[in-house]
């Protein structure tokens, strides 16, 4: 087994603020095809793997209708992009684990036309050894899949690695990969359904989670690591 240990971030509501950016564009999608889905429906999806997404809230919309509303989505949040920001602490965390001698990975399953915004807005690259991306897998969270691959790409394994999310798609498909989970409050989801989707510890958001990083499961990896 790999002695290599690693932080798998999340990044639309964990590291960049763009949920709500989501459910806007989602909501504009759906109402160029005339499907009424209401806002607060389409925020407690977001984080899901999109065409599960599509599915639910489209009622098993036809395939052809299904991928026009992920064109739309798509074409709206790339519209929307200006209103992208990063979440407070959200650079001085990923600075701080990879002052750990921790690898940063960005295991997010977004489309890589929007998660190359995502990356412009974070503006973090230099501090990530690894990125995932919706091509990697062909059903994202709360399937675990894309966690397997993150971890792949920087040879960890699962018990010697931490999952930093902000929903209960997150949380889950940590459990089901059997990564420890740390979620942060940021994208909208109450902390009492994070821990029950199976995280350990939550945070109001990055800079929440930096202030207080030697309580998490994070310092204790990185502890473990210093010592080999």
């Amino acid at each position: 087994m790999s002695s290599q240990a690693a932080v798998l971030f999340d990044v639309d509501g964990t590291l960049v603020d763009s949920n709500y950016v989501h459910v806007h564009s989602w909501r504009c999608a759906f109402a160029e095809l005339d499907i009424p889905v209401d806002s607060w429906r389409i925020h407690r999806a977001i984080g899901m793997d999109g065409s599960e997404l599509v599915r639910l809230l489209s009622d098993d919309a036809p395939d052809d209708v299904r991928r026009r509303l992920k064109e739309l989505h798509s074409r709206y949040y790339l519209r929307s992009a200006a209103l992208l920001s990063p979440l407070p602490g959200a650079r001085r965390l990923l600075e701080r684990v990879s002052a750990l001698g921790l690898p940063v990975v960005l295991a997010t399953s977004a489309p890589d036309a929007e998660l190359a915004v995502l990356r412009d807005v974070l503006d973090c690259d230099d501090l990530v050894t690894a990125v995932t991306s919706s091509a990697d897998v062909e059903v994202a969270k709360p399937n675990p899949d894309i966690i397997g691959i993150a971890l792949d790409r920087v040879g960890a394994s699962a018990r010697r690695a931490v999952f930093v999310g902000d929903a209960v798609w997150d949380a889950r498909a940590a459990v089901r990969a059997g990564v420890d989970c740390v979620c942060v409050l940021s994208g909208g989801v109450p902390r009492e359904e994070l821990e029950t989707a199976g995280a350990t510890a939550v945070f109001d958001d990055a800079e929440d989670l930096l202030a207080n990083l030697a309580a998490t499961p994070i310092a204790a990896l990185a502890d473990e690591q210093r010592l080999g």
